[in-house]
């Protein structure tokens, strides 16, 4: 079960109502999300991997290896080939199996042996990390797999607000940073960051993600003390938190990139 907030409640509608968990007509968008293209063929891959919100959570792993003294290449590229796989693949198209809030075409089985394959491609990039970093590492990897395979499957708490914001956040920094050596007091300051990061993420997308996938119609105004009044409709209600999303994953992996370049160049 999704964690629910106030405003879902309030603009949740029964379900004969709904129509494919779009809006109708002319009150609202018809995506899914606002990267998400339509569906059938190939846009449907580009819409399943999420390409803004798993550039943020790779942002996280830059942030993770710019913290540690001396970031070898190796660790970096395969811990973003690790959790490009393991988040952008393995953990969405588990996802997508759950109800189809995408509402991709992709077959089932299809989904499932990609969120399958990408996450045992991901745990090899993670191994290979322990034979430099040394075996105990992959008890990090382990961990990164059930973090995964939980929040596909929808298991509590780990598919949760917090539980988002330790797994899609924290635990990218932490695992990076522990694998190149940075010290523990940097990287806890910057796990908790991108931990708080994200929770302010899920805190703006979860009504953004009702409105586009659940609401069939908004109606009513805003009025104001000087007497003028705003017609009330879905682009009024998504412009704030989606407007932020657009410009936060940008800044997320502009900062990742910039403070790790200091590094490099």
């Amino acid at each position: 079960m999704k964690p629910t907030s106030t405003t879902e409640t309030l603009l949740s509608v029964p379900e004969s109502r709904r129509s494919n968990g779009q809006l109708n007509g002319d009150s609202g968008p018809q995506q899914a999300a606002f990267y998400a293209l339509a569906p059938g063929g190939w846009r449907d891959y580009w819409t399943l991997l999420h390409p803004p919100y798993t550039a943020w959570h790779l942002s996280y792993v830059l942030l993770g290896a710019a913290i540690a003294p001396a970031p070898d290449p190796r660790i970096v590229f395969g811990a973003i080939a690790a959790f490009g796989l393991a988040v952008g693949i393995g953990a969405h198209a588990f996802d997508e199996l759950k109800g189809r809030p995408l509402g991709t075409r992709i077959p089932s089985v299809v989904l499932l042996l990609a969120g399958v394959l990408a996450l045992i491609a991901a745990a090899g990039f993670g191994a290979l990390a322990a034979t430099i970093v040394g075996p105990r590492y992959l008890a990090i990897v382990g961990l990164g797999v059930i973090l995964v395979a939980a929040y596909g499957l929808e298991i509590e708490p780990i598919h949760s607000d917090i539980g988002f914001a330790l797994a899609w956040g924290a635990f990218p920094v932490a695992a990076t940073g522990i694998a190149l050596g940075a010290a523990p007091l940097p990287t806890g300051l910057a796990a908790v960051g991108a931990a708080l990061l994200s929770l302010a993420q899920r805190r703006l997308s979860t009504p953004v993600r009702t409105i586009r996938r659940r609401v069939v119609d908004v109606s009513g105004e805003i009025r104001y003390r000087d007497g003028s009044a705003r017609r009330l409709d879905a682009q009024t209600l998504l412009a704030a938190p989606e407007g932020a999303l657009r410009l936060l994953w940008v800044a997320s992996v502009a900062i990742g990139s910039g403070v790790l370049a200091t590094h490099w160049l």
